[in-house]
Formats: structure tokens, sequence, C-alpha cells
């Protein structure tokens, strides 16, 4: 029995000419804007924030994409990666001794044994062991 894969699942649907419901939405939400600079500022005033501010970021969060997505992503990721830090560091801790808490006065401290690293030619030994899969023993050879 055959079945049909959905392909060009990444491609948004058109519904006036070249424009998907997502920018359509956002047109409608940055006309509605740009209505509502209109009534509340002066006709000049009006007129430079719509021309300088609201239009172009109308347009760029609308029409353009970074990387093939669109472009309120890519400020989100932007957004995101700025509040991260950019220096992360490791500090490796070792505990040589581990406390017991039996009860809230008494305080138990035992020693925590830390094995010595392998030696080279063991390691070696047995990383020729795990590669052939057991086969390989030093004490046939």
């Amino acid at each position: 029995m055959r079945f049909a894969i959905p392909q060009f699942i990444d491609i948004e649907p058109k519904i006036i000419g070249p424009i998907t419901p997502r920018q359509f939405i956002l047109l409608v939400i940055g006309g509605g804007t740009i209505f509502l600079c209109y009534k509340i500022f002066s006709f000049w005033t009006f007129l430079i924030i719509t021309l300088f501010f609201l239009l172009p970021i109308i347009i760029l969060f609308t029409f353009v994409k970074v990387n093939g997505r669109p472009f309120h992503y890519f400020v989100l990721a932007v957004l995101q990666t700025s509040r991260r830090p950019s220096l992360r560091v490791w500090k490796k801790e070792i505990v040589f001794e581990k406390e017991l808490v039996i009860k809230k006065e008494e305080k138990i401290t035992q020693p925590i044994r830390v094995k010595p690293p392998l030696p080279k030619r063991k390691l070696s030994e047995l990383a020729l062991k795990v590669d052939t899969g057991g086969k390989y023993s030093p004490e046939n050879y």
C-alpha cells in the first residue's frame, strides 16, 4: 500500500498573492500602528516617525529572512545570546572528604577513595582489547 509523504512542509501557504498569513498579520499590525500614530501626533511628526522608524521596521519584520528564517526569529536568537555569558569555565574540583549528615548536630566525615590513573601501557592494552572485541588479551602473548 502506498502512502503520500508530505513534502515542502516548511513552506508557508500563500493567502494573498505572495503574502503568507504571518506576513499579512504583521502588515495589519503595522498598519494599525501607523494609524494610531496618525491620530496621536501632528502631521509632520507622524510623517517623520512613519518614514524613518515604523515603515523600515514593518518591512524588516515582514519580508526579510536571515538564513532562511523570518527576521523575528533572528532577533529572538540575538537577545537570548546576549543574555548568556560568553565565557564558560569548567572548574574541576576533587572532593576528598564527604560529609554524611545523620542528625542536625552530628556530622560524620568519611574519606573518598580516588583511584590513581592507569599507566599508559595498561590503557593502551585496554583500548586494544576493546577495539578487537575482546579477542586480544595480553596474557596470551
